[in-house]
């Protein structure tokens, strides 16, 4: 049976399609532009190796510089590496060469890809919109597939392939992951012991840090974004640049 879009879903969804629209407007802006290193940029190292990220191989002119994980790539194959991530739906940026599972931040990302403005929006836009969808779905701690939070005012959650598995409804919680206990409906805890919101502790008693040169301390360490909630850790460089690359993802911490 079909059911009527509230208003809110409604909003919801003209969002995601604007969001959409916007992603694949500035993936055609910024296709297929070659870029190159500047060969006098004293912050490279350059190598005479080949383009590892060229899986085209496309044969890029620019020089090769090294990444932070040593391997060798051009500022347009990396760009289009980090853009078949987002178009994939990752929100991360993973060193796509065989059995390197390293991760750069978006600082590196930026600079190592020579980064457009556009570029730069268009990378911002895609994380963004992907952290967002990516928040909606966890992983059933019963049958590991993918559930879907339908009502963001109870961590309640039902799992639909259990319930017809174990002919019994099952529900977990959608915070710690296990299978509910207490009452219901909740949207600060269920009754398992340690079920908290890692986040908001995360934000709660992350250190400080002080920008000397400016005189500024008591700055938290990590923040929310307030665009899409993701949880960054400043990297205590500069005290005001562009959202989203003076920070690092913080999830490692939690």
């Amino acid at each position: 049976m079909g059911s009527n879009l509230t208003s809110d879903q409604s909003i919801t969804a003209h969002r995601e399609i604007t969001t959409h629209r916007e992603i694949t407007t500035h993936r055609e802006i910024t296709a297929h532009r070659e870029k190159c290193y500047d060969p006098r940029d004293s912050t490279l190292t350059f190598v005479d190796r080949e383009d590892e990220l060229d899986f085209l191989y496309e044969g890029f002119r620019s020089r090769r510089a090294l990444m932070s994980c040593g391997h060798a790539v051009t500022p347009t194959s990396l760009t289009n590496w980090c853009r078949r991530l987002l178009e994939q739906g990752e929100s991360r940026f993973v060193c796509g060469v065989y059995g390197c599972s390293a991760e750069w931040s978006c600082m590196e990302v930026r600079k190592m890809a020579l980064l457009t403005q556009e570029e730069t929006a268009y990378f911002e836009t895609a994380m963004a919109y992907n952290t967002r969808n990516k928040l909606h779905t966890k992983i059933c701690p019963g049958c590991k597939s993918d559930v879907v939070r339908e009502n963001e005012s109870d961590l309640r959650v039902r799992c639909s392939v259990c319930t017809a598995n174990r002919r019994r409804p099952y529900e977990f919680c959608w915070q710690c992951l296990r299978e509910w206990k207490g009452r219901a409906p909740r949207s600060d805890r269920c009754d398992n012991d340690g079920c908290c919101d890692q986040s908001l502790m995360l934000l709660h008693t992350c250190p400080n840090i002080t920008f000397e040169s400016v005189m500024v301390t008591g700055c938290p360490s990590v923040r929310a974004c307030p665009t899409c909630g993701q949880l960054l850790e400043h990297n205590k460089t500069q005290l005001n640049t562009e959202k989203k690359f003076n920070y690092r993802k913080a999830e490692e911490l939690m």
